[in-house]
C-alpha cells in the first residue's frame, strides 16, 4: 500500500521505508502550480523567476520558489545561472522535463477542449 508522507522539505511517496521514483514525480508534477510552470518553462520559453510569477496570476513568489525547488529536485529542471551579481538566473528542463512535455500538451489540450465544449 502506497503511503503519502508530507514534509515541509519534499513530498514523498513511500511503499514501507523505499521510496517509489514515479510516486515521487507524480507527487512533485500533482503539486499546485507544478505543470502551468513546466508549461512556462518548456512550451512558452518564460524561464526568469519574475517572469514566470508575472505570467501565472494567483502564484505568489513564496509558492514559486517552493515549487521550482520541488522540480529541480525532481530532476525536471535546472538553473542556469546567467550573473554571479546580482545572481541572475534561468530555467530550463531537464531531459526528464522536457519527457513531460506531451504529457502537458495532452492536459491542457484536454482541458481547452473540456472547457469550450461546456459552453
Amino acid at each position: 500500500m502506497l503511503v503519502a508522507e508530507d514534509t515541509k522539505q519534499k513530498t514523498r511517496i513511500s511503499r514501507g521505508s523505499k521510496q517509489c521514483p514515479v510516486g515521487i514525480d507524480l507527487a512533485t508534477l500533482g503539486r499546485k502550480w507544478a505543470i502551468h510552470i513546466l508549461r512556462s518553462i518548456g512550451v512558452e520559453h518564460i524561464d526568469r523567476f519574475n517572469q514566470i510569477l508575472r505570467s501565472l496570476p494567483g502564484l505568489t513568489a513564496r509558492v514559486l520558489i517552493m515549487r521550482l525547488n520541488e522540480l529541480e529536485e525532481s530532476d525536471l529542471i535546472t538553473p542556469v545561472i546567467i550573473q554571479e551579481r546580482p545572481k541572475l538566473v534561468r530555467w530550463t528542463l531537464t531531459e526528464k522535463g522536457e519527457d513531460t512535455l506531451p504529457i502537458l500538451e495532452g492536459y491542457f489540450s484536454f482541458t481547452t477542449n473540456g472547457i469550450q465544449m461546456r459552453h
